[in-house]
């Protein structure tokens, strides 16, 4: 490990692994630090389709491609009633080889990841602790580091990326960091073998299943060898206040959802339940004077429609090319290492308030799409992650009066009880 690199990314996840491989091969020392041993265990398996532009972009598809991944070709969603939606097959709407993608398991996706950095020239070194980002006044200049067995060293860098994930750790230094009112949620999950799964393309489907009183809801994620992850996701004080065990919270749920009851009938949980706490939040501030900050470090929505690699791998991309662009003409300021921004947050704007769409209870999605299949495309294009252009929105032009009708009325419910 140098004294000295162009670039220090913090974080060994899609979002920094993304960064420090572009980084490095446009020529620019970059190194890449990841707390814990690689591989390691992460949540969050299902990929977004438009994830494959970022995934050509780092030259692994072929990789992806000639992995044993679980393909996922469509999602479905099932009501608090039972009935589940037409599957929607990404080929129909868009027939390219990119509307087809996978369902990882992480730790062999992060580690394909953090290796491509390092054959794209990073020095790459994982079981390294931050013990502390430096700062010269408002600019961040390094960062003290300590890989394992051996004696802390400052690393100095013109530009520091926080790629740490929902450790967030300049967010928590600087107090950027602010949890999303509405959506204090936890979730719950585990691991099951031999769950049964629909016939053909769709059984690699991620589905979301509501439970019957719409205060919760379960992914399903298929992966390899017969596991697949299968978690519930609800606000935090209905989930967790006086309902003990996360075993028992999970099956008490699990009735609720005979959908999801079927398909575990010969199934069974290969380990323990895991629990995730508050873990949607926004940032205040997301870059400054020599520090940006990608992936979760920059933000998390929700894991409803499974956005988080995909925003990981996007963010990555892009400041990754406002950092290329800053080191090349010698401006590593807040202004440069954030123009990539503003329309940034112009494209994620439609996922959150998609995840809104789905926790308003007063409002049936299905009753929607009949009324206005003409947006059928357009919800399509939101669920591949297909969000970053000008008429993105569309569908919200009909929706969100709908929703303000959906929401008054909850509203004068809770008045008049």
């Amino acid at each position: 490990m140098q004294d000295q690199y162009d670039c220090l990314v913090i974080g060994g996840g899609p979002g920094g692994c993304t960064t420090a491989s572009l980084v490095a091969e446009a020529g620019h020392s970059t190194l890449l630090v990841e707390r814990e041993k690689v591989p390691r265990f992460h949540v969050g398996e299902s990929l977004m389709p438009e994830t494959y532009w970022t995934l050509q972009r780092l030259g692994v598809l072929e990789k992806m491609t000639s992995h044993h991944f679980v393909k996922k070709f469509s999602v479905a969603f099932v009501s608090s009633t039972g009935a589940e939606s037409n599957p929607f097959f990404f080929k129909e709407h868009d027939p390219r080889e990119s509307s087809q993608t996978w369902q990882v398991e992480r730790a062999e996706f992060d580690k394909m990841l953090f290796d491509n950095a390092a054959e794209k020239g990073a020095d790459c070194f994982d079981e390294t602790r931050v013990l502390d980002v430096l700062f010269a006044g408002d600019r961040a200049v390094g960062a003290k580091l300590q890989k394992r067995g051996e004696e802390p060293q400052d690393v100095r860098a013109n530009v520091v990326v926080d790629a740490t994930g929902q450790q967030a750790l300049l967010a928590n230094r600087l107090g950027l960091k602010v949890d999303s009112p509405g959506l204090k949620k936890v979730a719950i999950w585990g691991y099951y073998r031999n769950a049964t799964r629909d016939p053909g393309e769709h059984g690699g489907a991620t589905i979301i299943m509501h439970t019957s009183e719409k205060k919760s809801w379960f992914w399903y994620i298929p992966l390899k060898d017969g596991i697949t992850s299968i978690g519930v996701v609800g606000d935090r004080d209905y989930l967790l206040k006086d309902r003990g065990t996360p075993e028992d919270i999970f099956e008490d749920e699990l009735v609720k959802c005979p959908a999801l009851v079927d398909r575990l009938m010969n199934a069974e949980l290969t380990g323990e339940f895991r629990v995730a706490k508050e873990f949607s939040y926004t940032t205040t501030q997301h870059a400054g004077d020599g520090w940006v900050l990608v992936g979760d470090a920059w933000g998390f929505i929700d894991p409803v429609y499974s956005s988080g690699v995909y925003f990981a791998l996007k963010s990555g991309e892009h400041a990754a090319d406002a950092i290329i662009e800053g080191l090349q003409a010698g401006d590593t300021s807040a202004a440069q290492l954030s123009r990539w921004l503003d329309d940034f947050h112009a494209g994620t704007k439609w996922i959150r308030k998609l995840v809104d769409v789905y926790y308003t209870n007063e409002f049936s999605f299905g009753r929607f799409m009949k009324a206005h299949p003409e947006h059928r495309g357009n919800l399509t294009d939101l669920l591949i992650g297909r969000i970053f252009y000008d008429d993105a929105g569309k569908i919200f032009e009909d929706l969100d009066p709908v929703l303000e009708v959906a929401r008054k009325r909850r509203t004068d419910s809770s008045v008049s009880s």
